[in-house]
């Protein structure tokens, strides 16, 4: 399974069904599991920890020391779920001890050409990060994510589950829960309605997500306002807990 013109390091632990490509090099402290397809040319150093089932196109550089100038060498981790693709070009780098010392990527995303994931990230599950999508480090991303292309988003950021952005959007704030944004610097420019329905989500519950996003973006209120009217709507509509989530966690303020 492993073809030998590949370099795998005599400390890397690779299960036994691991497929390893010509020329491409496999670092000390790297652990695959089973099902996993690491094609040609591709770099994976270690500390990394890689799941079951994930496909690695060639030229990928895999938990390579993060582009940090605080970072010191210290043994840092990145850490890789299952079932994610990773295309060709794309760079994941390791944490830093000013963080957790962790990137994490959780299972099932998918990753397109040249998307760059910096140190300290943590990305959910069933993301799709189109070509040339980048994070700075430190930034958070929720499940069922959608950047588009050339989308930039800036360190510290926090995006919630279900948004999405634009191709060449400029994130420089957070980015609410199922909350559209386009351009740079990034504007609101309503829900990801579409996610929803594919997820099988009533007209009833989009009607209500409808309503949500006018309450915060489309009505003149202050966030606090926004969040209290939010928050009693959420007995009868818990796909706003979410919504309300990332409003709450902000830090760098939203989107708006």
């Amino acid at each position: 399974m492993i073809d030998p013109r590949a370099i795998v390091h005599p400390s890397a632990q690779l299960a036994e069904d691991v497929e390893v490509g010509p020329f491409s090099l496999i670092g000390p402290d790297v652990t695959i599991d089973s099902g996993t397809r690491v094609l040609s040319h591709v770099v994976i150093k270690g500390p990394t920890s890689i799941g079951k089932n994930n496909r690695i196109y060639q030229f990928a550089s895999v938990g390579e020391d993060c582009q940090d100038k605080k970072y010191r060498g210290e043994p840092t981790r990145l850490v890789i779920g299952d079932n994610n693709v990773l295309r060709e070009s794309c760079t994941l780098h390791r944490g830093t001890v000013q963080d957790q010392g962790v990137t994490w990527v959780g299972s099932d995303n998918l990753l397109m050409a040249y998307v760059h994931i910096a140190h300290d990230c943590r990305v959910g599950d069933r993301c799709i990060f189109a070509n040339n999508a980048s994070l700075a480090g430190h930034v958070r991303v929720g499940d069922d994510v959608v950047l588009g292309g050339f989308s930039t988003v800036h360190q510290f950021c926090q995006l919630g589950p279900g948004s999405m952005t634009a191709g060449r959007t400029g994130l420089f704030k957070d980015l609410p829960a199922y909350t559209l944004a386009s351009g740079s610097p990034a504007v609101p420019s309503g829900m990801n309605f579409e996610g929803m329905r594919r997820r099988g989500w009533s007209e009833e519950t989009i009607r209500e997500l409808r309503r949500a996003y006018k309450i915060v973006y489309r009505q003149g209120r202050r966030l606090d306002e926004a969040v209290e009217m939010l928050q009693e709507m959420v007995a009868r509509v818990p796909e706003l807990v979410p919504l309300v989530d990332s409003l709450l966690s902000s830090t760098r303020g939203i989107v708006r």
